[in-house]
């Protein structure tokens, strides 16, 4: 018997609506991208084929693809590892208080306030005056100091330090301290309870906090518009291509960022499972032992 009221079914509407408004964009690019090779940008579609994943491979003098997704895997990859150690570190040390750690806090979050177009130009503008001071009082050759892993490395971490921050404040929130306690009593040295104790329980934790850092670096736009340097990232030469490709070029293009970015996502997630698997067989193997 269903029990449901019409307001159940009205809800689930509203919600598939939502879902498809979110996601339908996405999902059309992704269908398009497959078009053969008299494809155009829109529906209907012409045949179906890998033509313009070739064509992207290939380069076709439009976008050199390998230089900018090799930097935008880097970049994301450094940002990535920063933002895990950052986030672990800052979460051990707020858990005691001391001197300065509400302004510590509020002035680490509040780039999640400040539009990113505006943390983007105090960047480039901070580098510039820098360059400035620098080619007039110590070496006139000097030319800039922005590039991809100083200005840009330092727009991103204002993006993605803050999520870090935040997961690992409510991780070690609920964080069991007689754990610790018991480690300690057992003779073991801060270090050691950390390795041994503290980051199996907090690994799948960090794991979130690295796959963060990584998604949110490797699609980031506006924070990379002006502090970057004089390349370009892979979503800077996307945002290029939209007023200049004629042919679905840019849709095989956006189709890679995203399979990039969906194939991190499976990595970590089968990971923590991994992870989860792992932990429970060790337990089960020691419930026998006993």
């Amino acid at each position: 018997m269903n029990d449901r009221s019409p307001a159940f079914y009205i809800l689930a509407a509203v919600f598939a609506l939502y879902v498809l408004f979110l996601y339908g964009p996405m999902l059309a690019i992704f269908v398009l991208s497959f078009q053969g090779p008299s494809g155009g940008l829109t529906f209907p579609m012409n045949d179906v084929s890998l033509h313009w994943f070739n064509k992207l491979y290939e380069g076709n003098g439009i976008v050199d693809l390998g230089s900018a997704f090799r930097r935008s895997l880097a970049l994301g990859v450094i940002v990535m590892a920063v933002t895990v150690v950052f986030s672990v570190a800052a979460g051990l040390a707020f858990r005691k208080k001391f001197r300065g750690s509400s302004i510590l806090f509020y002035t680490a979050v509040a780039s999640l306030i400040v539009p990113s177009i505006v943390t983007s130009l105090g960047i480039a503008l901070e580098f510039r005056l820098g360059d400035d001071l620098i080619r007039n009082y110590l070496f006139d050759w000097w030319e800039t100091g922005m590039g991809l892993f100083t200005s840009g490395l330092g727009a991103h971490l204002t993006w993605t330090l803050p999520f870090g921050l935040l997961i690992m404040f409510a991780v070690f929130n609920r964080f069991d301290h007689r754990l610790e306690e018991a480690a300690r009593d057992l003779g073991a040295t801060p270090w050691q309870t950390f390795w041994h104790v503290v980051l199996p329980i907090i690994l799948p934790s960090v794991i979130g906090i690295g796959l963060f850092g990584f998604t949110l670096s490797w699609d980031e736009l506006a924070r990379s518009s002006q502090a970057i340097g004089p390349v370009n990232t892979l979503p800077l030469e996307l945002q290029g291509l939209t007023t200049t490709v004629t042919n679905p070029d840019i849709y095989a293009l956006g189709t890679a960022i995203s399979a990039v970015s969906f194939i991190v996502i499976a990595a970590c997630l089968g990971f923590v499972f991994w992870l989860q698997k792992r932990r429970a067989r060790l337990g089960s193997d020691a419930g026998k032992g006993v």
